[in-house]
């Protein structure tokens, strides 16, 4: 990889991650030991199917896709992981490889946790163990609802749920909001269990209803309820 590189401090990263908020500064730095970075340009292969795991990866900044390929060479995108969050967890607990593949969808910055410093902290601290458990079950929680969405939610629906997630974090004050599809429409319409047709129809209907306008790859809402109301209305 070439060298430029941002330098961070893992200690200080993981320290504002709810995962190790509350672990002392000694449990920190034993963590952050075991704690190295991974670089990834877009495009770039972090892990493959079949691949040990030896712990697991935290997104610095960029975009990560989970994913698996068919024997008919077609992919099923099955997670996006954003800047905070992680994957490759409950893999450690199971002594199992890799199910799916891990492919930065920009230029990305991860941080691989070895596996011995997770036991660890789990053998010592509790509150470790428990804020462990809480994102596992979040995990399972959000494969329900995708489940739930494939098989009861039309695809409309599907697509508004997808940009009012991604408007969540927005400060909105009744203005319009802004939603970038910065993994890109095939991407996200495989995360949605649809064709890119179909997704991109779908986007069209919404500008003629006036729910939303798109140009390239931004999506700007002008009214966050009025797009909730059309979720509902579906």
């Amino acid at each position: 990889m070439k060298n430029r590189h941002p330098q961070i401090k893992i200690q200080a990263f993981l320290a504002n991650l709810p995962m190790f908020s509350d672990m002392s500064r000694e449990e920190l730095d034993r963590v952050a030991a075991a704690t190295i970075p991974v670089y990834a340009e877009k495009g770039q292969s972090i892990v493959q199917a079949g691949d040990p795991c030896t712990g697991f990866h935290l997104v610095v900044y960029g975009q990560v896709k989970l994913g698996f390929t068919s024997p008919q060479g077609v992919e099923k995108v099955v997670d996006i992981i954003r800047p905070g969050q992680s994957f490759g967890e409950a893999l450690l607990f199971l002594d199992k490889p890799y199910m799916v593949f891990a492919q930065a969808l920009a230029d990305s910055m991860l941080l691989h946790v070895a596996k011995h410093a997770v036991l660890d902290g789990l053998a010592n601290d509790p509150c470790f163990a428990k804020r462990m458990l809480s994102g596992l079950a979040r995990r399972v929680h959000g494969l329900i609802r995708d489940v739930e969405a494939y098989s009861l939610r039309s695809g409309q629906e599907r697509v508004i749920g997808y940009l009012l997630a991604d408007a969540a974090d927005v400060s909105v004050n009744g203005k319009p909001v802004e939603v970038h599809l910065s993994p890109g429409k095939s991407v996200i319409a495989s995360r949605l269990n649809m064709t890119p047709e179909h997704f991109s129809r779908i986007l069209h209907d919404l500008c003629a209803t006036g729910l939303i306008e798109v140009s390239g790859r931004t999506v700007r809402i002008p009214d966050l309820e009025r797009l909730r109301e059309g979720a509902s209305a579906v």
